[in-house]
């Protein structure tokens, strides 16, 4: 088995929208290197160089679907062994969904399948794509159906499901708005909306916590320095429970009416002092996301 300090390769695969960005894009927040549609040519030569330089690509993503020029999806399984008895630590994570929800992306979003060849002959698109990815899905250490996730859910299902390069806890700290509603994949969740709003100052509107000019508003009122401080006293006394019982992922929801301003803010101070005792400590502000 390879050691828990291996370079580690994971491949994102899966059927067209059904949200290989989203997880890319969550790897990449969780420090890996992501590419996207390696072309089948420059394979066996990439697997060389991430060996030769393992300080540069400890951690990789590859994006691989039916789109990568020269690409035989069914040589995939036999070049991850390859890499494997290389030592290097190669997973696959397979992203799928139903037909109707895929039928309904594309119609959302008006993008043309890679594989379709004329009007109409999207359905088919799908189910040829289907096919020539069951060799994939089968050799998957991962497959997560996204038919019923939204992107920021995607996002969390993948950082759960690939877990940090060490055996520490991840501690996820999330800012939200409830205008849009309360994320449903958070352990404990603080209401922030007791403090004063820079929404309302004309020129703070436009902003977000991560402004100075919002921060120093906020820092002028003592409210939101003692909430800060009874949460942060609240994780330090409970999360090295949860780390004690082995759990590996503990998301902590900060929730304001927009999700711009004061949770944004107080997310940012939380990330930065609990990373003086939890060394895998992420951020994500959901309604700041593109």
């Amino acid at each position: 088995m390879a050691s828990r300090n291996a370079q580690h390769v994971i491949i994102v695969s899966g059927l067209s929208g059904a949200g290989k960005s989203t997880a890319l894009k969550a790897l990449e927040d969780m420090g890996y290197h992501c590419i996207d549609n390696l072309p089948a040519s420059l394979m066996h030569d990439f697997a060389a160089h991430i060996e030769a330089e393992p300080d540069v690509y400890g951690k990789v993503a590859l994006g691989m679907d039916v789109r990568a020029p020269g690409l035989d999806l069914g040589d995939i399984p036999a070049w991850l062994d390859g890499l494997r008895a290389a030592g290097v630590r190669t997973q696959l994570l397979f992203l799928g969904a139903r037909d109707d929800v895929l039928l309904r992306r594309y119609g959302e979003t008006r993008r043309r399948h890679p594989l379709a060849q004329g009007e109409g002959a999207l359905a088919s698109s799908i189910e040829k794509e289907r096919q020539l990815l069951e060799p994939i899905r089968r050799v998957a250490d991962w497959e997560i159906d996204t038919s019923d996730l939204n992107i920021h859910q995607l996002t969390h299902q993948t950082w759960r499901r690939v877990g940090p390069d060490t055996d520490s806890m991840t501690v996820v700290v999330q800012s939200f708005g409830f205008k849009g509603g309360v994320p449903a994949d958070v352990d404990y969740l603080f209401d922030v909306r007791c403090l004063p709003n820079p929404h309302w100052s004309d020129e703070l509107r436009p902003l977000t916590g991560r402004d100075g000019e919002v921060g120093e508003w906020l820092e002028q009122e003592p409210m939101v320095s003692q909430l800060g401080d009874d949460i942060l006293a609240f994780l330090h006394r409970w999360l090295p429970s949860h780390e004690a019982a082995h759990r590996s992922f503990v998301t902590i929801g900060i929730g304001c009416t927009g999700g711009r301003h004061r949770s944004v803010y107080l997310a940012e101070q939380l990330v930065d002092r609990l990373r003086k005792q939890f060394p895998e400590v992420m951020l994500h502000h959901r309604e700041l996301s593109p």
